[in-house]
Parts: C-alpha cells; structure tokens; sequence
C-alpha cells in the first residue's frame, strides 16, 4: 500500500518508533487509497510520541517541526502527528481517530501486524460509496467548516453520495462559510476537485447542499435557467457538461468551462416569443468577483475572463481567411492561445445536447484555417508591423504622441485585411494616405 519511493522511509520511522515504546500507524488518506486500490500521494503517520519525543527519537535524521493547529513534524519528508489524544494509552488510536473528519479518513494501519484500525466502519462507507462525518457531524463541521466543501470533493472523487445525516447537517450549517473561513482554502478544494474524472459531480453536490450560493453565486443562479432554443439542456446542466468534457490537465481552463456561460442570467431576455442571451459572454463581472473573493491569482483570473470573453467567436468551415486573421489577432491580444480556443469550442460543442459533437474532419477544417494564416506573416499584433513610431514620425513629419499609437493601429487593421501589405513600402504609403485622408 506504501508507494514504492517511501517505503523504506515509512518502515524505518514506525520501526524507530515502536522500537521506542510508542504506538505507530500509517493513518487517513493513505489507508484509504489502499482500500481503493490506488497508490497514495502521500502517507501520514500518527503516533502517540510527543513532539519533543519524536525530535529526540530521530536527532539523527532530516527533522522539521510544523504546523500550529496540532503538533506535527517532518521526518525525512514524511509527515508525523502527535496524536490529539496520546495519553489516552488505552483508547489510542481510536480516540485520536474519532476526531478526523470522515469515516473512510478515520482508518489507520499497522504494517507489522498487517491490521486496520476502523472504528467508524470506514471500510462499508468506502464499499457503498458513502461520505459520513465521523460520529457527531455539527460538531465536525464547527471544528471546520470547510469540510462541507472537501464532502462534496469527496463525493465527486468517490463518485458516490452524501450519508442522510451530513447532507442535514451541511444544509444546516452552509452559512458557516460566510464567517471567519479563509478562502485560500475552499479555492485550494475548487482546486483539487479540476483534477477529478467527473468535477461536475463537486458543483451538482455543492449546488444541492446550498454551499454553491456561498463559493459561485454566479454558476449557482444558473441552475434551473432554460437554455433556450439551440439547447437540451439547462445553462446549469450545460456549463457542468462543458467542463467535465475538458482536459484535467489544464485545471484553469477547465474552470473557465465550468463558468463559461454564467453570464447568460444576466443576458437572458425575449425577443420575438424567443429567449435569446446575446452578447452573454461579455457578462464576466460576477465570474470575476466570485474568483477575486475565492483568493485566485489575477493571472488566473485574467486568464479564465479571456477564454469566456472569447468563446463565441465563430469559427466554421465557411470562416474567410480575413475572418480567421482576425479571430487570431483578438486570440493575441486576449494572451490566449488558439488551442485553448479549440479546446473550449470543442467542448462547448459536446455540452450541447441539441447538436452533435464536431467530427474529427469538422476540427481538422478549422484547424487548417487557422494554420493557414499562421503559416503567412498576417501581423497577428501591431509589433509584428514592418513599420515603428520612429519610422511614422519621420514619415509625416510630426511630434510623437497618441497619434502614432492611433495610426499603427489603423495601419493593422489593413494588414489584417491583407498582409501582403505588411512591408515597410506599402505601410509607408498608407500612413500618408491615411494622413490625407483625416
């Protein structure tokens, strides 16, 4: 059960330990990947030695005290605790384990004797696909409550339910989140569950335990919102489908797909007996108040406004060579790539249960239009212009300022019309046509 890199490592510590006269056990997440048969991240050791203890026991090793909360150390990389409840001989680890927070974390493991420690039937949580606070679940919740939002994570990575008794207990204690909870660490749950096979199962459980008002208020107001005539499917349902159908690879991206359409709330109108959100995509204020609230980095949210903001473009098999020359140009200035562009219109496609998902023929022909232009010298921003400030200074003889900005700027929006005309000649004698022309 111990990945193969520490477990020589883990050994020698529970070894040291017990050789000592302390108890010691591999506990929590890596038990419970074990029962799941999946190889840990990480493994964690809990033992009834104090801090002091255990810097004594290993003064020879790599050793490193942290945390505030409760007493834990490093030891050549793994992670010590020095149980909550050590000097309750009789009862530990029970004891200790009675206060983590749910019953398939609550496990520990003696690799010596080969036995699970399950006081919670843990085991029967993970076989049913169950996620249970340990014993009292208010109480769980006040020690933390952001582990109504790691449940949810857990449900979606379990890809199981919430017990009765903590789904009550989340509903009645969701307004917890609006108090003294640092963001940082609901952002770093969001975080996690974009690695999952299935995130949407995060958001739908969130959503119906109330807690998603409280982290996405703008994805939240989407549930149950027609997705008009060119859907088969809710905004909700939509935006949770897009999501799911984009890469676990590109966790910011992913996110943008969760939240691509949260706009269209705001958009929503009828016109002509029809609902219709024009322009939604440009309804970004709110997705970009819940991420500044949520504690992500501006990059990151610069990042995930660009690819909403620039979702709708069309790109088809009908788009002209100026139309994809200018689909690149706004890809450039938006600092996006084109093929996070694709990624999205893919999935944006396959989130759509009224129209069959592209082809691979259908990606390859858009795929081609935009090579074509990239493969030319089209100019995709105005520092790709044969042409400088300096040179359109001392072409029409006047003093820098604004105008040369205003000028390169008309002198692009030519070339993107036809980039034949991105050499220094053919710029020059525009910039005095145009300057004749004003």
């Amino acid at each position: 059960m111990i990945h193969p890199a520490n477990k020589e490592t883990i050994r020698f510590i529970l070894d040291r330990l017990k050789k000592n006269g302390f108890q010691a056990y591999i506990v929590g997440g890596a038990v419970r990947d074990f029962l799941l048969e999946r190889t840990p991240d990480d493994v964690d050791i809990l033992t009834n030695a104090s801090i002091n203890e255990i810097e004594l026991i290993f003064f020879d090793q790599k050793i490193k005290p942290i945390g505030k909360a409760f007493p834990i150390c490093m030891v050549n990389g793994i992670e010590i605790s020095s149980g909550r409840t050590r000097f309750d001989i009789a009862n530990f680890p029970e004891s200790d384990l009675a206060k983590r927070d749910f019953t398939l974390n609550a496990m520990a493991y003696d690799p010596f004797l080969k036995k699970i420690i399950d006081p919670f039937n843990g085991r029967k949580d993970i076989h049913d696909r169950v996620i249970r606070f340990t014993k009292d679940p208010e109480k769980r919740i006040q020690e933390d409550p952001v582990r109504m939002v790691r449940a949810c994570r857990f449900v979606a990575m379990m890809d199981g339910s919430l017990s009765l008794s903590t789904l009550d207990a989340v509903l009645g204690s969701r307004n917890l989140l609006d108090g003294a909870v640092a963001k940082e660490r609901i952002r770093h749950e969001i975080y996690k569950a974009l690695f999952l096979k299935k995130p949407s199962l995060f958001f739908k459980t969130l959503q119906k335990t109330g807690l998603l008002s409280k982290i996405f208020p703008s994805l939240d107001r989407c549930n149950n919102l027609d997705g008009g005539p060119h859907h088969g499917e809710t905004v909700f349902d939509h935006c949770l489908l897009v999501g799911d159908a984009l890469s676990p690879a590109l966790p910011m991206l992913r996110l943008a797909g969760f939240l691509h359409d949260a706009g269209k709330f705001d958009a929503a109108k009828i016109e002509e007996n029809s609902l219709t959100f024009a322009g939604h995509e440009t309804y970004t204020r709110d997705v970009i108040y819940d991420l500044t609230t949520l504690r992500f980095s501006v990059k990151e949210i610069t990042y995930i406004a660009a690819v909403i903001q620039t979702h709708m473009r069309p790109l088809t098999d009908q788009t002209t060579p100026k139309a994809a020359r200018r689909l690149l140009s706004m890809l450039d200035k938006a600092g996006l790539d084109y093929k996070d562009f694709m990624r999205m219109r893919i999935a944006d496609k396959k989130g759509n249960l009224a129209k069959k998902p592209y082809t691979l023929s259908e990606i390859r022909i858009r795929l081609k239009k935009l090579f074509n232009e990239m493969d030319r010298q089209p100019g995709f921003n105005m520092n790709h212009l044969e042409i400088t400030g300096n040179d359109i200074i001392r072409i029409l003889g006047i003093p820098p300022g604004p105008d040369i900005g205003k000028m390169k700027k008309k002198l692009f929006e030519k070339v993107l019309d036809d980039p034949e005309l991105n050499n220094y000649f053919d710029l020059k004698n525009l910039c005095r046509s145009l300057q004749t022309k004003k």
